[in-house]
């Protein structure tokens, strides 16, 4: 199955470029048919998670996919799943 990835570490700091990147993949992941995306903010001290959490959690980003997964056995990594009907 095609997934896409994306690692926020080498832009954990800076601010803008981190919702850009999100906006990014999650328009790659629409125009692909991709159904899986993993993020990964990292472990470090949860804040960054945090901020992903709350940009897939604005209406207009979570109106273009399924569901968000947390993984469960790494807290560093998140999955978006989309439905491409």
């Amino acid at each position: 199955m095609a997934k896409l990835t994306l690692d926020l570490h080498p832009i954990f700091n800076r601010g803008g470029s981190i919702d850009q990147a999100l906006e990014r993949i999650i328009d790659e992941a629409e125009s692909k048919r991709i159904k899986t995306v993993e993020i990964i903010p990292g472990k470090g001290s949860g804040q960054l998670k945090k901020r992903v959490l709350r940009f897939l959690q604005q209406p207009a980003i979570k109106a273009r996919y399924h569901r968000v997964e947390k993984d469960a056995k790494n807290f560093g990594r998140i999955w978006v799943h989309f439905r491409h009907d």
